[in-house]
């Protein structure tokens, strides 16, 4: 597969990856090399990855918890404290290996530190892969609440080798599915369709699908890097996904969702609301609902739980001016954007998705 540019970074992927990345050692005179892990990425990934790295560069590891529980600001200080003790300076280079987590946390890391040093990030999930690889969105949560602080800046390369899937537990997998499922939704009606039985789904045909999946937000972040118009479409079925994934995040009664599995009941209520509000056909809201379900079973949210959900909304990062804006579908393939939603029809979407 050919390599992607985007945004001023450069995507690899399987073996080109590591002919790039000591090819960047060389040409870049790097004077030290950190690479930022979890306890996960660190024993199934690191040796991996390290076996194929050439440089005698120095190399530290910095390992953190992992978790969306530890993406958090507190997190980052001990990344930073422990990148100023190992005495990192402008010319380091960071290299976060792991999932959306290390990366956007990595990402955010190495673009405040000495006010910006060189990062590159290293995508091990199916959801990083096809999600956090491209657009430099960096960043952290702020209490439970999802990715409020954080700045775009892009990595120097991405390195996107499917061979870490194999060490993915499924429900991981599943997760990142979902973003690839919602690329489908706003962008292509072909690659949505592809979709349509996931029953035949195996690791040996994602590579296609993960590269149409990169090709799609490339070309979405690239007419708008600054999310003030199509890139908002990329938050199809998250308004209301985010604010689910929050709410489990903060509630310890509840098992806490991975990001796919909320963004899957955000996009089952979204594509309702979209047929009540922007004429997207019922039967293909119910089409939906029926493939997600029947993948990813059935969240339970108690009728008690919607107004706490939809209090978190006022939240979303993509509100202004006091209005919470979403992603609606006229078809597939074609998003209306800065939507507002009556809570009675977000109430009625939680009772189409639970019936």
């Amino acid at each position: 597969m050919d390599s992607i540019t985007a945004n001023n970074s450069i995507i690899h992927f399987n073996k080109e990856c590591y002919s790039s990345i000591n090819e960047h050692l060389k040409e870049n005179n790097f004077s030290k090399i950190f690479i930022l892990v979890d306890e996960n990425t660190h024993q199934y990934c690191l040796p991996y990855f390290l076996e194929r790295l050439e440089t005698d560069v120095v190399i530290e590891i910095i390992e953190i918890e992992s978790g969306e529980i530890n993406k958090t600001i507190d997190t980052c200080v001990g990344v930073w404290n422990t990148l100023s003790e190992l005495d990192a300076d402008r010319k380091s280079l960071l290299i976060n290996i792991g999932g959306g987590v290390i990366t956007d946390l990595g990402g955010f890391a190495a673009c405040t530190f000495k006010r910006g040093i060189a990062y590159i990030n290293v995508p091990t999930t199916l959801l990083s892969m096809v999600d956090a690889s491209v657009g430099g969105k960096t960043g952290v949560d702020l209490g439970h609440l999802k990715n409020q602080i954080g700045v775009i800046s892009s990595a120097n390369l991405v390195l996107i080798d499917t061979q870490y899937l194999n060490t993915l537990p499924t429900n991981q997998m599943r997760s990142g599915l979902a973003e690839m499922l919602k690329h489908g939704l706003i962008s292509d009606e072909g690659y949505w369709n592809k979709f349509q039985d996931l029953s035949k789904l195996t690791v040996d045909n994602l590579d296609e699908l993960i590269y149409e999946s990169v090709i799609i937000k490339k070309h979405v972040v690239e007419e708008d890097p600054k999310e003030d118009g199509l890139r908002k479409t990329l938050n199809f079925g998250h308004t209301l996904g985010h604010a689910i994934e929050s709410y489990f995040l903060s509630n310890q009664n509840k098992t806490t969702l991975l990001h796919g599995e909320a963004i899957v009941v955000g996009m089952i209520l979204a594509a309702y609301i979209s047929t009540e509000l922007s004429g997207f056909p019922k039967q293909t809201t119910l089409n939906i609902k029926k493939l997600f379900i029947n993948y990813y079973g059935k969240v339970n949210i108690d009728k008690s739980e919607y107004a706490s959900i939809i209090e978190l909304l006022k939240y979303d990062k993509k509100n202004n001016h006091g209005n919470i804006n979403f992603v609606l579908l006229e078809s597939i393939g074609k998003c209306k954007i800065d939507c507002q939603v009556d809570d009675s029809i977000i109430i009625d979407a939680f009772e189409f998705y639970a019936s």
